[in-house]
């Protein structure tokens, strides 16, 4: 039993792991850029009406905090090769 796990492991790691990465860092650049274009006025760049704003903003709450981190923090050349 343990061995078959090993086993699973290991072939995860060889044949699907770079490709869970790489989705699970495009979705968070999407989120990223989903939350600039709705809410894009909490840094000063207005895109879409308030309205629409609010009418989103349950769903984003849980966002924001991360996404202002993200968008506000200094980046270096390093930080697009990784």
């Amino acid at each position: 039993m343990r061995f078959d796990r090993t086993v699973r492991e290991v072939l995860y790691g060889m044949a699907v792991h770079d490709q869970v990465r790489a989705l699970a860092r495009t979705r968070g650049s999407l989120e990223h850029l989903f939350v600039l274009i709705s809410f894009g006025d909490l840094l000063g760049v207005p895109i879409l009406p308030p309205y629409y704003s609010l009418r989103l903003l349950p769903f984003v709450v849980p966002l924001i905090n991360n996404w202002k981190r993200r968008m506000l923090r200094e980046r270096d050349i390093i930080d697009s090769m990784f």
